[in-house]
């Protein structure tokens, strides 16, 4: 069944459009953007199965220069 979820981002200071661009890049990442608030960047990614979204989060985005910490919001 296919997943998608909201991963909120807070990017180190100065380094979210070198994080937008490394996430764009991803596979399953099907928006990106740069927003105001709490958080600096918001992804949307859509995944073949719902365990495959902490994967992708966990391997793929935690290894991006730049990123601080991230919370993921499963859609349901």
């Amino acid at each position: 069944m296919q997943a998608r979820a909201y991963v909120l981002i807070e990017a180190e200071a100065g380094q979210v459009a070198q994080v937008i661009a490394a996430l764009a890049s991803l596979p399953g990442v099907t928006h990106v953007d740069a927003v105001t608030g709490p958080y600096d960047v918001i992804v949307t990614i859509e995944t073949a199965e719902s365990r495959d979204v902490g994967r992708l989060v966990m391997n793929d985005f935690h290894a991006v220069a730049g990123i601080k910490r991230t919370v993921t919001c499963l859609a349901i």
